[in-house]
């Protein structure tokens, strides 16, 4: 059997009592270790549940998915995904994979990024198509991202960027570069989707009691310093009153 268990956003005792019991029970137990990141070491992990954590990364869970695969056929192995499960596509290209193999899967859900945003108090069912904003390279730029927020305004949807994390180079994208990238698209396309004067929704570190949000435009957001990792930038589209109102709450 392979588990996928939720670890929740911020550290080890994030964990469900469900996901706790599963993976103290398990032969191995894996840390997809690339598309997110808790706020503690791998070592916190490791003393809170009382086992040993291999940490698996892009190449191991894309390319070599067989060394957690393979044992799953006769025991029991546990993935530990930041977040939830099905946060993100490779745990939906694994559980395929496990699938044909004839491995059997079962998920613990745990919060997410995607739920985790309703703290800001913008309503998680007006959120439209969720977007990323990679790092840029210099020979590619993406404007997805500028795409995506286009077509969510068009309908008064809020958008939420997730932000490029290389967790490998020990890179994380922040509040303002994010800012600053749909910015320097704005100045080059000039379709007046996202300017100095657009209200934006800075968060950090969300789930954790170090969580920081921060509304205001997107010139105030710029130079503000929202502190370590992980962090993720909405920008909203229609507003209620109350969600106003909310927003008011976090204003700089």
């Amino acid at each position: 059997m392979l588990y996928l268990v939720g670890l929740g956003l911020s550290d080890e005792k994030d964990i469900s009592v469900r996901g706790l019991e599963i993976v103290k029970s398990c032969s191995k137990v894996f840390l997809e270790a690339y598309t997110s990141k808790l706020l503690v070491d791998k070592s916190k992990l490791e003393e809170f549940y009382g086992c040993s954590v291999i940490e698996a990364d892009r190449d191991m869970v894309e390319k070599n998915a067989s060394l957690i695969l393979e044992p799953a056929l006769s025991t029991d192995i546990a993935l530990l995904v930041v977040g939830d499960p099905f946060g993100a596509t490779t745990h939906s290209d694994l559980f395929l994979r496990a699938h044909e193999m004839g491995v059997k899967v079962r998920v613990i859900h745990n919060v997410s990024i995607l739920n985790a945003i309703g703290e800001t108090g913008l309503e998680l069912y007006k959120f439209g198509k969720t977007t990323s904003i990679t790092f840029p390279e210099p020979s590619f730029k993406p404007q997805t991202c500028y795409d995506v927020l286009k077509l969510n305004k068009s309908v008064g949807f809020h958008t939420l960027c997730l932000l490029d994390i290389k967790a490998d180079q020990g890179r994380f994208m922040t509040v303002n570069e994010g800012i600053s990238y749909l910015l320097d698209i704005e100045k080059e396309r000039g379709e007046n989707i996202f300017t100095p004067d657009t209200i934006c929704v800075g968060v950090a570190r969300l789930g954790s009691s170090e969580s920081l949000i921060v509304s205001g435009k997107a010139s105030e957001l710029l130079d503000y310093d929202f502190g370590k990792p992980l962090h993720s930038l909405i920008v909203p589209g229609n507003m209620h009153f109350m969600e106003e109102d909310m927003l008011n709450v976090f204003r700089i």
